[in-house]
C-alpha cells in the first residue's frame, strides 16, 4: 500500500477537526471541504487547505461524491476520511474513490454492501447464527407493506432507515393510525441524511439497553474488539450520554458480546473501525441491532479507557499496517461523554442557531472537548445542532460522574441556548447514578430533567442595581434643582469618595 501524504476530510464540525488533529500529529497534510454555509466554520479554518463544494443543503454539498472527489483531485489529496454520517457508509462512494485512485479510510465497499445496508446486515447475521431483533429482512416498497408487517409482528414497532444510523430516519410507532405519518417522516429524514429513503421495521423491545462493541480489523486477517460502550441515554433515538464500561455488563457478558461482534466483522471480511450494536433485554439476553461501518461519534470514551487513538489506527490500517493490538484488553478506569447541542430543551429541543458571543470550555485533568465552534462563530440552522462532545476519564464511575459534573459547571456558552443544564440533570438523576438505566430513561425523566425555570440571578441583580442607581440620580437631580450653593453641584461619586476618606481617617 502507498503511504498517505494528504488527507481530505469529507465532513464538517467537530469530527472533521478531530480527524485533522491526528493527521497533523502524524505529519499529514489536511484538506477541508465546506458548504457555503460553512465558509467560516472551524474545520475550514483548521485545515491546511479548504475548498467549497456547494450550497448549504447537504444534498448539494457534503453528499455529492463528484464534488468531493473533484476537491481531492484539485488539492492533490491521496486519501479521504469520511468521518461519520454523510457518505461514510456509502459503498458507491468507496468504489468511486477506488476508481479515482484515492484511498478511502474505512472498510471496503463489499463490507459496506454486507453490513452498511441495515436489512442486508440483519440477513447476513441470521445466516451466521447471530441473534437479531425480530423484524423485516428487506426495506418496504410502500406504506401498505409496512402496515401489513406491523400487524403481523404487533405494535409497538420501530421504523428505521436502511441506509444509515445515528438516530436519523427512526420512529417508534405505538398505534396503527400513527404509522403513515411516521413512515413519511422516517423516509424524509433518511433521504436528507443518507440520500437513501429505504425504511425497514423492527419489533420494539420494552426497556432495552443499547450496548455497542467497538471492533477493529486489518488487511491481514486480524480482528479484535475494544470492549463496549453503554449508549442507553437517548432522546428520540439519538444518543446524548455515553459511557464505558457499561454499568450492566459482567466480564462474561463482555467476552460473549465481543466474540459475537468479532464473528460478525469476520463474516464480511471487514477492515478498519466498526461498531456492532446490540439491544440487551431485561433478562440480559443480547440481540444484534446493526453494524455501523465507520467511526462512531462516541469513540473518545473507548480511546480514554483503552489508551489508543482510533483515527491513528484507521490511518495505519488504511496503509496496510498490522493492528497495533492483537488480543482484547480489559478496560482501564471509566469514561463518560456528553453531547453539547445548540438546542433548547424547554421548547421541545428546538435548535438554537445563532452567534456564539462568548465561549469558556472546561479544562483540568483527564478532560477532553471535541468541538467544531469558537467564540464569534455563528451556528447555522442547516445541520445537526451538536457543537461539541465533552468527555472525561477517572479511575471509577463515581469519580467520572463527579468530574463531568464539575466540567459542565465550567462550560459557558453565551449568545445561544444549549442543553448543558439538561445534561447536568441527567448526571444528577438517581437512575443514571445507579447505572441501570434503559433507552426509555430520558423519556420517563423528561420533566424532572427540565427542572423548574431558574432566574438568572446575576442578570437580575445587575438590572436591580441599575434601576436603583437611576432612582438615586433622579432624587439628587431633584434636590439640586431646589437647592443653592455648593451642595447642588456635588456628585454622588465625590460624596462617596469623601465618605471613604473619612472612614480611613477614623
Amino acid at each position: 500500500m502507498a503511504r498517505i501524504a494528504k488527507v481530505l476530510v469529507a465532513n464538517r464540525g467537530e469530527i472533521a477537526v478531530r480527524v485533522m488533529r491526528t493527521c497533523k500529529e502524524l505529519g499529514l497534510k489536511t484538506v477541508a471541504v465546506y458548504s457555503e454555509a460553512d465558509r467560516t466554520a472551524l474545520h475550514a479554518r483548521f485545515a491546511d487547505e479548504a475548498i467549497c463544494i456547494g450550497p448549504a443543503p447537504s444534498r448539494q454539498s457534503y453528499l455529492v461524491a463528484d464534488n468531493i472527489l473533484s476537491a481531492a483531485k484539485q488539492t492533490g489529496a491521496d486519501a479521504i476520511h469520511p468521518g461519520y454520517g454523510f457518505l461514510s457508509e456509502n459503498a458507491s462512494f468507496v468504489r468511486a474513490c477506488d476508481k479515482a485512485g484515492v484511498t478511502f479510510i474505512g472498510p471496503p465497499a463489499s463490507a459496506m454492501d454486507a453490513m452498511g445496508e441495515k436489512t442486508r446486515a440483519r440477513s447476513n447475521m441470521m445466516k451466521a447464527g447471530v441473534p437479531v431483533v425480530p423484524g423485516s429482512v428487506e426495506p418496504f416498497k410502500d406504506a401498505q407493506e409496512a402496515h401489513a408487517y406491523a400487524k403481523k409482528i404487533g405494535f409497538p414497532v420501530m421504523l428505521k432507515a436502511a441506509g444509515g444510523g445515528g438516530g436519523k430516519g427512526m420512529r417508534r410507532v405505538d398505534r396503527e393510525e400513527d404509522l403513515d405519518a411516521a413512515w413519511r417522516t422516517a423516509r424524509s429524514e433518511a433521504m436528507s441524511a443518507f440520500g437513501n429513503d429505504s425504511v425497514y421495521m423492527e419489533k420494539f423491545l420494552d426497556q432495552p439497553h443499547h450496548v455497542e462493541i467497538q471492533v477493529f480489523a486489518d488487511m491481514h486477517g486480524n480482528c479484535i474488539h475494544l470492549n463496549e460502550r453503554e449508549c442507553s441515554a437517548q432522546r428520540r433515538n439519538q444518543k446524548v450520554v455515553e459511557e464505558t464500561p457499561s454499568p450492566i455488563l459482567t466480564p462474561q457478558m463482555r467476552a460473549a458480546m465481543g466474540e459475537v461482534a468479532v464473528k460478525a466483522a469476520k463474516a464480511v471480511n471487514y477492515v478498519g473501525a466498526g461498531t456492532v450494536e446490540f439491544l440487551v433485554d431485561s433478562s440480559r439476553n443480547f440481540y444484534f441491532l446493526e453494524m455501523n461501518t465507520r467511526l462512531q461519534v462516541e469513540h473518545p470514551v473507548t480511546e480514554w479507557v483503552m489508551g489508543v487513538d482510533l483515527v491513528a489506527w484507521q490511518l495505519h490500517v488504511a496503509q496496510g499496517g498490522v493492528l497495533p493490538m492483537l488480543e482484547p484488553m480489559p478496560p482501564r478506569g471509566h469514561s463518560i461523554e456528553v453531547r453539547v447541542y445548540a438546542e433548547d430543551p424547554a421548547t421541545n429541543f428546538m435548535p438554537s442557531p445563532g452567534k456564539i458571543e462568548a465561549l469558556r470550555v472546561p479544562s483540568g485533568p483527564f478532560m477532553r472537548d471535541d468541538s467544531g465552534v469558537y467564540a464569534g462563530y455563528t451556528v447555522p440552522n442547516t445541520y445537526d445542532p451538536m457543537i461539541s462532545k465533552l468527555s472525561v476519564w477517572a479511575p471509577t464511575r463515581a469519580e467520572a460522574i463527579r468530574r463531568m459534573q464539575r466540567a459542565l459547571d465550567e462550560y459557558v456558552v453565551k449568545g445561544i441556548t444549549t442543553n448543558i443544564a439538561y445534561l447536568k440533570g441527567i448526571l444528577a438523576h438517581a437512575e443514571f447514578q445507579r447505572g441501570d438505566y434503559d433507552t426509555g430513561f430520558l423519556g420517563r425523566a423528561h420533566q424532572t430533567l427540565l427542572g423548574e425555570a431558574k432566574p438568572d440571578l446575576t442578570r437580575l441583580s445587575m438590572i436591580a442595581a441599575a434601576i436603583r442607581a437611576h432612582q438615586r440620580a433622579e432624587a439628587k437631580a431633584h434636590q439640586g434643582a431646589s437647592a443653592t450653593g455648593p451642595v447642588a453641584a456635588t456628585s454622588g461619586w465625590r460624596t462617596s469618595g469623601r465618605r471613604a476618606a473619612s472612614w480611613k481617617r477614623s
